[in-house]
């Protein structure tokens, strides 16, 4: 068998009842959290001029989009995908050489499912195959250090997730993996230097992608059989060597991904909430502070802190200040909480931030690397005027997978981004309906998710 063979047989053996009770929790809070993340984010820029193109282009009505209408299930998968990412607040998985957002999946595995007229276990096992696939090629096939982005691996996840959800049989699962896997190989520039919005819409175009090519692959469109081993694949080009037996996988991997407490990049998540119980514990005003030092892991050096990935004290859009540390902590610092709002256009401008963020320096620390990515550790210090220092070290956040998030906290941060665009009974609806999935068809949540409001 080759490893898409391989990759297509776990795909085609695994059901709802090899969910222990635990990962179906925990499928059920990501599953809520996507969808608090992605109707607050209806009014997002980027997020609209999608809607308009997919208005204009149009699409058989076949799935549905949040906030009302129908379209095709690639252009479901990249709407909708877009809403659950825009934001940066969705979950996050750590590997060693890799991080990615395994939420990203819903959109596509959401439109299949209802495309297919499955019930919510389906759905729930659909996306904790597409959690499974992409989480373990981060922790064996990492790509970042190869200039590559994680949405290279996402590739696989949703060709995994979107045949599992149509119910596909191993050859059409095969070549929907070699096909995905052989399409969608995207650069890391997405996310250094000047970010741009392709950093909240590389992955929904992978899930839209995706999700057409395995459609493709339904209709008996064969790929490259040897995508991951052969002359020239991604083992070669890309990953390197590497194993993975999926003979002896499960679908538990969702337990190890963590929830964001704040709207952040999820390497900052630990540190945010240090200055936030520094700021709580000490009454610290910002307009006295000289000087504030973090040290953290090269990975959140790399990538927010001013390491390789660029320049971090030059913000000036939303994508840019959500992969800022010094921003984020400035704005914390200023105003108690990062959130939606810490990133509108205003508030990114100010001159308290602007000027703060330069106060904070970021090093690496080979200690907290040794650490990462069983632990997120940091250490703050924050020097006043006159010299009094307050200082507190971190190891993880409420949202890590040592200190889980519960539901009641997930429903309280659904209920916190939705609530401008829905009211409170459809709330609950979709609430009960997502803790429910067990007992209904997919398109009774859809059908709830069409009734969100959007602005204008």
């Amino acid at each position: 068998m080759t490893v898409a063979e391989q990759l297509a047989a776990f795909v085609s053996r695994v059901s709802f009842q090899d969910l222990s009770p635990a990962a179906v929790e925990q499928l059920k809070i990501r599953v809520l959290d996507a969808l608090g993340c992605a109707i607050g984010a209806v009014e997002g820029e980027p997020v609209r001029l999608i809607l308009a193109q997919v208005e204009e282009f149009g699409g058989a009505p076949l799935c549905t989009l949040i906030g009302g209408g129908r379209t095709a299930p690639d252009r479901a998968g990249l709407y909708n995908g877009a809403l659950v990412r825009y934001l940066d607040f969705n979950d996050s998985y750590l590997a060693p050489g890799e991080t990615c957002h395994p939420s990203d999946n819903l959109s596509a595995v959401l439109a299949a499912a209802e495309y297919a007229d499955r019930d919510g276990r389906a759905l729930l096992t659909a996306l904790a195959v597409a959690y499974q696939v992409q989480c373990r090629l981060s922790d064996v096939a990492p790509v970042r250090a190869r200039g590559f982005d994680h949405t290279t691996q996402g590739s696989y996840a949703v060709a995994a997730g979107v045949s599992k959800a149509l119910g596909l049989d191993t050859n059409r699962t095969a070549n929907a993996i070699a096909i995905c896997g052989t399409a969608f190989n995207a650069l890391r520039v997405t996310r250094t230097g000047p970010l741009s919005h392709w950093k909240g819409l590389a992955y929904p175009n992978t899930a839209a992608g995706c999700t057409q090519a395995t459609f493709l692959s339904m209709r008996g469109i064969t790929g490259p059989p040897l995508v991951f081993e052969g002359n020239k694949g991604f083992m070669e080009v890309i990953a390197g060597p590497f194993e993975l037996d999926w003979r002896g996988e499960d679908l538990e991997r969702v337990t190890r991904t963590i929830v964001k407490q704040f709207n952040a990049e999820v390497h900052s998540q630990a540190t945010l909430e240090g200055v936030l119980e520094l700021r709580r514990e000490y009454g610290i005003q910002p307009r006295d502070v000289e000087r504030i030092e973090i040290e953290t892991f090269d990975v959140a050096h790399n990538i927010i802190g001013g390491g390789e990935e660029g320049d971090k004290t030059i913000v000036r859009t939303k994508e840019e200040a959500d992969h800022s540390l010094p921003y984020m902590v400035a704005v914390a610092l200023l105003d108690g909480q990062v959130l939606p709002e810490q990133y509108l256009p205003e508030r990114i401008r100010g001159e308290d931030v602007q000027s703060l963020l330069r106060k904070v320096a970021v090093r690496p620390s080979e200690a907290h690397s040794r650490k990462f990515p069983a632990l997120m550790p940091s250490w703050i210090r924050i020097t006043m005027r006159g010299g009094q220092v307050f200082e507190k070290e971190k190891e993880d956040y409420e949202g890590f997978h040592r200190r889980p998030m519960r539901w009641s906290t997930i429903t309280k941060k659904f209920e916190r981004l939705s609530a401008s665009f829905s009211d409170a009974d459809l709330r609950r609806e979709i609430a009960a309906a997502v803790m429910g999935l067990e007992g209904i068809r997919v398109r009774e949540l859809t059908r709830l998710l069409a009734r969100v409001r959007r602005p204008g």
